[in-house]
């Protein structure tokens, strides 16, 4: 059957230790979010089970493998990935197998399997065979993905344990949800969850990543699970790519891009509700940008989250470049973490992007107030205050209808010491 049009909600939680970051989620949201203690996760949605473990991948002994199961009776599956050349072998693992259909995705953290050739290939294809052994499905169907260090090889005997115990302990409680949003975790300080109500209908999410930021999705892995019953799988990769385009892929952090980007929506249609294809599209865009707000808020070392507007471009996708480059300068970041409103650093920064624009007439502001306008500072920029955790950058390049929005951090003494000490 069809729903009928409804009014619903977004709700998102991250649960952590860093109360900086989390009062950044809690404070920045989607559109028509409503931050509550609602259940969150993807087993929110009906039909879907999951599991995590310690299986002794990450050095600190926290839980590193998540197994998310579709019960169905619907398996259609939409994927995105890197666009980094250099690929991981579970990327390329579920590239190949990415017909439209998955029944479950197995998950590790604490190792990338990134980088290590032959056997790397084979690691992946073997969690792939022996979760789809346990499951009694064929391996074709299993998407496989890693995160963590890359170059060292994975405990396969660690990894093969860690799939018994998960197949053996899959649940679809709200609880089973939390501890997998847990286990996928690298560096993250919290974990990253959302759900959406339709009529009849649910959409659930979580996601890991919070460095290696940059567009071509952004670190990260994001899984998403819905009981909507739709037509085709064409029905989910249209809106899932779509979502990406304007949410993951307009996170720069750092403007470094991951070998192992992985996005996933399964639909099951367990819920027997066939959503309008416009509200159904809109709620995965919507579920999208909150968890994408959370990776942003979570980001290694931020203080401040800082969203950038550029408008007057030639074109959207011109646009989206200009605020690109300034979201990856380095003294606009600086600048950015010393609540310092240095305009010109702005206008230093745009102008590097390879991009149309009038250098004469470019305009800039900092939360609504112009600071420079026609590329001359305006009375009171060195005054406008910086010092809350949110900043809004505004550009207009002053030549066209093009807009678009990135969503970047400031640069701190905390990202250099978590990142100079990664590997070790």
């Amino acid at each position: 059957m069809s729903s009928t049009p409804s009014t619903p909600e977004v709700h998102s939680h991250g649960a952590g230790v860093n109360a900086h970051a989390k009062a950044l989620i809690d404070h920045g949201s989607a559109p028509d979010n409503t931050r509550s203690e609602a259940p969150v996760g993807v087993t929110v949605p009906k039909g879907f089970r999951v599991a995590s473990t310690r299986a002794g991948i990450k050095p600190s002994g926290n839980p590193d493998m998540a197994l998310l199961v579709n019960d169905g009776p619907d398996f259609h599956a939409a994927a995105m990935f890197t666009r980094n050349k250099v690929t991981a072998s579970p990327v390329r693992y579920t590239q190949k197998h990415n017909d439209g259909q998955f029944k479950a995705v197995i998950v590790n953290a604490g190792n990338a399997n990134a980088c290590n050739g032959a056997q790397g290939d084979s690691d992946a294809a073997q969690m792939a065979t022996e979760t789809a052994e346990a499951l009694d499905v064929e391996p074709e169907n299993i998407a496989v993905c890693s995160t963590g260090l890359i170059g060292d090889l994975l405990p396969m005997a660690k990894v093969s344990k860690g799939i018994t115990d998960l197949v053996g302990n899959l649940s679809a409680e709200v609880a089973a949800g939390q501890g997998a949003a847990e286990a996928i975790m690298t560096t993250d300080l919290v974990t990253k969850q959302s759900v959406y109500h339709g009529d009849g209908w649910s959409i659930g999410a979580m996601g890991k990543g919070v460095g290696m930021m940059a567009p071509s999705l952004a670190t990260m892995l994001v899984f998403l699970t819905t009981d909507a019953k739709l037509s085709s799988a064409t029905i989910a990769q249209q809106a899932l790519g779509g979502a990406t385009a304007t949410t993951f892929d307009c996170i720069d952090v750092d403007g470094s891009t991951s070998t192992n980007d992985t996005v996933i929506l399964m639909a099951n249609g367990a819920s027997g509700v066939t959503p309008d294809e416009e509200e159904f599209i809109a709620a995965i865009h919507q579920v999208c940008l909150d968890i994408a707000m959370q990776l942003q808020a979570d980001a290694e070392g931020v203080t401040k989250r800082v969203t950038i507007t550029v408008t007057g471009a030639a074109s959207d996708a011109e646009a989206k470049e200009a605020a690109r480059v300034v979201g990856r300068d380095n003294l606009f970041k600086c600048a950015m973490f010393g609540s310092d409103p240095n305009w010109g650093r702005v206008l230093a920064a745009v102008g590097m992007a390879p991009v149309d624009m009038d250098p004469g007439a470019i305009t800039v502001s900092f939360n609504g107030q112009p600071v420079c306008v026609n590329s001359t500072g305006a009375p009171g920029a060195r005054e406008v205050d910086l010092s809350g955790a949110d900043i809004a950058v505004q550009i207009d390049l002053g030549i066209g209808e093009g807009t678009a929005t990135v969503w970047t951090t400031d640069l701190s003494h905390s990202y250099v010491e978590i990142n100079s000490a990664y590997s070790s």
